[in-house]
Order: C-alpha cells, then sequence, then structure tokens
C-alpha cells in the first residue's frame, strides 16, 4: 500500500519542475514533473518525493484532521525530515 501526504507548496522553482512543501513546520523540496500549473498556496499529494496531484484546501484539511483524529501529527517527524516521503 502506498501514502501519499497532503502538503502546502511554499515555493515554486518552475525552471527546475520543483518545489518546496511544508507539511506542518518541517520543509521539504519534491519535484512537479507529474502535476502542471502548481502555484504557491496550493496543495499537493506527495508521494517519494514527487507531487502526484493538486487537491483543494477542504480536502487537504480534512485528510490533516483525520490523520489528526488517528494520532498522526506531521509535526511530530523528526527535524531530520527522517519518515516523509522523498
Amino acid at each position: 500500500m502506498c501514502l501519499a501526504l497532503p502538503a502546502r507548496v511554499v515555493a515554486v522553482d518552475d525552471a527546475h519542475a520543483a518545489a518546496t512543501v511544508a507539511y506542518g513546520a518541517l520543509t521539504k523540496e519534491i519535484s512537479l514533473a507529474l502535476v502542471d500549473g502548481v502555484e504557491v498556496n496550493d496543495y499537493v499529494l506527495v508521494h517519494v518525493g514527487y507531487a502526484l496531484n493538486r487537491i483543494s484546501t477542504e480536502e487537504a484539511e480534512q485528510t490533516l484532521a483525520l490523520f489528526a483524529e488517528a494520532g498522526l501529527s506531521l509535526d511530530e517527524f523528526p527535524a531530520s525530515t527522517q519518515g516523509l516521503p522523498e
């Protein structure tokens, strides 16, 4: 089973088809090779370092709320981002 996590885009590098996304307080560089038209403040689903698709803010917030309800907080990952999707 694969898991894609919602993340908010905080910066876009169009020249390299890349973005910086935020998982709570943590940030990670990802590829935008599979998704067009991503802008700052969009939410994307990220799996193994790639944005798979854009999702609405409402869908992202609902998913993150379900994670929190299940006891998973993205703010609890170590600062090294170990455990975050590549």
